[in-house]
């Protein structure tokens, strides 16, 4: 069985006093979520508070991002290994923000992949459409290219220590979220593409859903047989909210 994530993405928020009172209030209610694997993933400039107030809570650190290069002359980069010695277990690649406002290119996201991979890190490979794309009907071919690329420069194998984060673009950051039968469709999809390389890391891959994911709307979205967790945006900075989400994942295991 798959053991459901859910993942706390905070994006470009938080101070350290509101970042310790946030964690303080998660670890409060560790047996509320205790049972599901929870991550949060703080811009990189608070990486190591974060890192030292999770000591001991079972909650595991990510980071938003990674340069695609090692060490070196990069100016305003953090490179993988970078996040390895601050603590981090994950890093998110690809999300749609940065693939809009930052122009990251398929291409790109799979040399981040492999970087990531090499310092040890769990990559959770962020795939999505556009409101344009799925009007069109293009979703299936959007995010079987995104995957795509990430598989022919990795291999199939590297997915069995990877996560995988559908996010509908017009759903993030907007309050609209996809249907759970919407979502449903498209993480089926993911998983049919992979079983097409290797039934076995199909069967083991977590895919998460992302895309306004609320306390009201996490049961629907977890009760999908498909559906393995959550990668969650604003309500992750509201420990309440985030738990609930967490709890719903726990009923749903």
């Amino acid at each position: 069985m798959r053991r459901k994530l859910v993942a706390g993405n905070w994006k470009m928020q938080g101070r350290q006093a509101s970042n310790a009172a946030l964690l303080q209030s998660l670890k409060a209610q560790t047996a509320d979520w205790l049972g599901v694997d929870m991550w949060v993933a703080p811009p990189a400039a608070y990486l190591m508070q974060v890192a030292g107030l999770l000591q001991g809570s079972g909650i595991a650190l990510a980071a938003q991002n990674v340069a695609r290069e090692n060490d070196g002359a990069f100016t305003g980069e953090v490179s993988a290994g970078m996040l390895v010695d601050c603590g981090c277990h994950a890093v998110i690649i690809g999300h749609s923000e940065r693939r809009t406002h930052y122009g990251e290119s398929d291409a790109l996201v799979a040399e981040k992949f492999l970087k990531a991979q090499e310092a040890g890190l769990v990559p959770v490979l962020c795939v999505g459409e556009t409101l344009d794309e799925r009007e069109a009907g293009a979703t299936a071919a959007v995010v079987r290219r995104q995957l795509d690329v990430v598989l022919a420069a990795a291999g199939v194998a590297a997915l069995a220590q990877a996560v995988v984060a559908y996010e509908p673009v017009w759903a993030i950051g907007t309050g609209r979220t996809a249907t759970p039968e919407q979502a449903q469709e498209v993480h089926a999809l993911l998983r049919s593409r992979v079983a097409q390389d290797d039934e076995a890391v199909a069967a083991g891959l977590r895919l998460l859903y992302g895309g306004s994911v609320k306390a009201a709307n996490a049961a629907a979205l977890f009760a999908m047989p498909d559906i393995d967790g959550a990668l969650v945006g604003g309500a992750s900075l509201d420990a309440n909210e985030f738990v609930a989400i967490a709890r719903a994942a726990r009923v749903a295991q």
